[in-house]
């Protein structure tokens, strides 16, 4: 198959982008490393603007099917004080084991005409120069036994993650100096459950998701599908720290020692051995490349406290989408400049309350002054998980 563009990674955004091509009429080949499905150490959760940009390309429905209804979220601090916020206008999100989710989006794309490669390794691009100036060709695949094989087309778009080949191969990516975050994951079952609590009415529970922030670190919470409860605990750390050695003993003497959590992990028990990734954030710089976009945790990475990451994925991979489609049409002059400044309207309010968020997490003042305001004043705290969860973009 002769590509119009080749993605690298079939996640969230590299099956986004690659449904938005291929609807535009592109011939789209998407490659992974893995074969799909595949786990992936994620929250599980889809925050209402995420689960909006899914509905406009027409995969919620099959999503919802499979998930759990999420109507809001429960924020606890180190104190015990507990805010609980509705998502307002009626809006929910979805709880969904990643792996599920990941193979339904990228079923999508496959159903609207792009080829998907498992199992191919990208070691890199091809780079060719002319007058100074570099262009992205394709990908090299393969390996040392059989050698490296070029995929020549037009544009490449790198989605293949937070440790991408690509970015980091380029180097454009990097992992900053603060902060060093890392994250440990796992599934449980018999992790008794928080609901949210409606004060009138008798109406049913509903699920929802829970942030709980302690002294610089926090662990997340979320009900999956088939009785699971995914816990995820994010905390400095480095590869030298002992305590990642038995991430096991990390994660169940956390749950242990926190007030709020240890009746409910009391009768908890590990599915399979947690997952530890880290350092969690990624500064890029933006492409400069003509014949390269970035999309997803592939153009830059913030710890996902406000569980919004998979927005940044699927919207970022329509955008890269509009981009790629946009040089197909009328050659690179004002592309990146273009794409930029598309990104920077949809993400860069967020990507300045995550980083605020993130800095409250780190100081233990900040917390105590955070939760004083949640106990004299809930309005704030629900208005805060309304834009957390992205409410706006998804009306």
């Amino acid at each position: 198959m002769t590509s119009d563009v080749v993605i690298v990674g079939a996640g969230p955004a590299g099956a986004s982008a690659g449904i938005v091509l291929a609807r535009a009429g592109a011939r789209v080949r998407i490659l992974d490393r893995a074969a799909f499905p595949r786990d992936k150490l994620c929250g599980d959760t889809i925050n209402p603007g995420a689960l909006a940009r899914l509905r406009a390309l027409g995969v919620a429905d099959a999503i919802e099917a499979r998930g759990l209804g999420v109507a809001g979220m429960r924020v606890t601090g180190a104190s015990g004080i507990a805010v609980e916020g509705r998502y307002p206008d009626g809006l929910s999100g979805c709880a969904i084991v990643r792996r599920d989710l990941d193979r339904l989006v990228l079923e999508a794309a496959v159903q609207s005409g792009c080829q998907f490669d498992p199992g191919v390794t990208v070691r890199g691009v091809s780079v060719s120069e002319s007058g100074g100036a570099r262009t992205v060709t394709g990908v090299l695949v393969g390996g040392r036994r059989r050698g490296e094989m070029a995929i020549s087309a037009p544009i490449t778009i790198a989605a293949d993650g937070r440790h991408s080949t690509i970015a980091f191969g380029l180097g454009l990516a990097q992992h900053p100096r603060s902060p060093r975050r890392w994250a440990i994951g796992a599934y449980f079952t018999d992790f008794a459950p928080e609901r949210w609590r409606r004060r009138a009415g008798g109406v049913p529970e509903a699920v929802v998701g829970e942030m709980h922030i302690r002294a610089g670190r926090y662990l997340g919470v979320a009900a999956v599908p088939g009785g699971l409860t995914n816990v995820c605990l994010v905390k400095p750390s480095g590869p030298a720290d002992p305590l990642l050695a038995d991430p096991a003993a990390l994660l169940l003497g956390e749950l242990a020692r926190d007030p709020l959590l240890a009746d409910r992990a009391a009768a908890a028990r590990l599915v399979a051995p947690p997952v530890v990734l880290g350092p969690l954030a990624v500064d890029v710089a933006q492409a400069a490349f003509d014949g390269l976009l970035l999309a997803g945790d592939a153009s830059g990475f913030i710890d996902p406290m406000t569980g919004d990451g998979l927005r940044f994925a699927v919207h970022g991979g329509e955008l890269a989408a509009s981009a790629a489609l946009d040089a197909l049409a009328g050659g690179w002059t004002g592309v990146h400049a273009r794409f930029r400044a598309s990104r920077a309207r949809a993400f860069a309010g967020k990507w300045r309350f995550n980083r605020a968020v993130r800095a409250i997490v780190s100081s233990p003042r900040a917390i105590d002054a955070a939760t004083l305001g949640s106990r004299i004043a809930p309005a704030i705290m629900r208005a805060v998980i309304a834009h957390a969860g992205d409410c706006r973009a998804a009306c």
